[in-house]
């Protein structure tokens, strides 16, 4: 209690020290309207003081004093006020909030500095009263000595008594309404959540990058590598090929672990509230040193590294836009990494567009189980993917075999 009490006073004092040069300027102000010689040290008049507070009000209004005000409260009244998000500039319900702060801590500060400035030395005149021993002017009275003096004492330790429980009462205040007027306002908490969820979605968006492109280069290492063993001996040139297989595979996951790490990283640089550095897509295609995006133009390089036997229908792709290439890219990817973990035999993949949408299957036939299910995310991933566009998908076993069957718009519809 007496630690916060100091420091809660201390910030009333620095609220009077603030108020020093305002009410300066108005004590010179009014001495020159009254054409007298002006003395500034001389005590305030309420007019003055009165007069002044609007120009207080003003200097919250457009002075950039919020800050200092936050750490003040923060760091004296032991106040507990939420960091406000940085913004590009200062809304009106802002300013309005820290002016009425700024005035009431100056105000009050000022009020509780000059009590204090004039009670702390006259307790201490009166109690020096009783020891000096001759009559004594005080306050227009002679004070004698004797029960006189005593009670001039008592009267002094009465009135410091009374500033300590106002000081102390002035610093509860404030210090209660400091997160209400310093605290983020609710358009401020309104762009802080939005940001949060624009920082979450992109993080599920680079864990679906991440999960699809990592995914299938372990599916592929894996099932080429165990090709690659058993043909090792009596069939070297299709172990060789298996071998390549693996290592396109392995340098593309490698490349795109290598571009989100990198849109991590430079997405973490960026100034809060600035839609991140992706280019204003949110999806780290534009970001500069980085690798693109892969898109439905390096189909050919995706199936070439799967090393597994595709037959493609592929038709024209070059009005397909770039958001929903990029996803129907990934989609193909997982869709064919599916494939070859759950079916057999050649993977048949269709790609084009028609009625105004992309159409996306990849289909093989059944496996023997062996595969089971793997309990990923690779079929939600493309559900989300899907969701997002405004598409729809079908994945799993058929008659057919394994298939997975999108459709993407091509333009979204209100």
């Amino acid at each position: 209690m007496r630690k916060n009490l100091a420091r809660r006073w201390a910030c009333l004092i620095l609220g009077g020290a603030l108020l020093m040069p305002y009410m300066m300027v108005g004590v010179l102000a009014a001495a020159i309207w009254q054409g007298e010689d002006a003395n500034v040290l001389l005590p305030v008049q309420v007019g003055v003081f009165v007069a002044m507070l609007p120009v207080v009000a003003a200097t919250g209004l457009f002075l950039p004093v919020r800050a200092l005000e936050v750490n003040a409260a923060q760091g004296l009244l032991g106040a507990h006020v939420e960091t406000p998000p940085r913004q590009a500039g200062r809304s009106w319900q802002e300013r309005r909030r820290t002016a009425a702060w700024f005035t009431l801590h100056l105000a009050i500060g000022g009020v509780v500095s000059g009590c204090t400035l004039a009670i702390v030395p006259f307790t201490v005149f009166t109690l020096l009263l009783p020891i000096v021993g001759a009559p004594t002017p005080v306050l227009g009275a002679v004070v004698t000595p004797g029960w006189n003096a005593v009670m001039w004492a008592l009267g002094g330790l009465a009135t410091l008594a009374a500033l300590i429980v106002m000081a102390a009462g002035a610093g509860a205040l404030l210090a209660r309404l400091a997160p209400v007027l310093l605290g983020p306002t609710p358009d401020e908490r309104l762009a802080a959540a939005e940001e949060q969820a624009r920082t979450l979605a992109e993080r599920n968006r680079l864990a679906r990058e991440l999960h699809d492109s990592v995914g299938h280069a372990l599916s592929v290492v894996t099932l080429q590598a165990a090709a690659a063993g058993r043909v090792l001996d009596h069939d070297p040139g299709t172990a060789k090929n298996a071998l390549s297989a693996i290592e396109q595979s392995a340098r593309a996951a490698l490349d795109d672990l290598d571009h989100v790490l990198g849109v991590l990283r430079d997405s973490g640089r960026d100034d809060p509230g600035d839609g991140g550095s992706d280019g204003g897509d949110g999806t780290g295609a534009d970001v500069p040193g980085r690798r693109p995006q892969a898109t439905l133009a390096d189909l050919g390089d995706l199936v070439a590294a799967s090393g597994a036997q595709v037959r493609q229908e592929v038709g024209d792709l070059s009005g397909v836009p770039a958001v929903v290439s990029r996803e129907g890219y990934r989609i193909l990817q997982e869709a064919l990494t599916n494939a070859i973990k759950h079916g057999k035999g050649p993977v048949r993949l269709s790609a084009g567009v028609r009625d105004g949408e992309l159409r996306l299957e990849v289909t093989n036939a059944a496996g023997d189980g062996a595969a089971g299910p793997s309990g990923g995310r690779g079929v939600a991933g493309m559900r989300e993917r899907v969701r997002l566009l405004n598409g729809d998908l079908d994945a799993g076993p058929t008659q057919a075999g394994w298939t997975v069957s999108a459709r993407l718009p091509l333009r979204s519809s209100p």
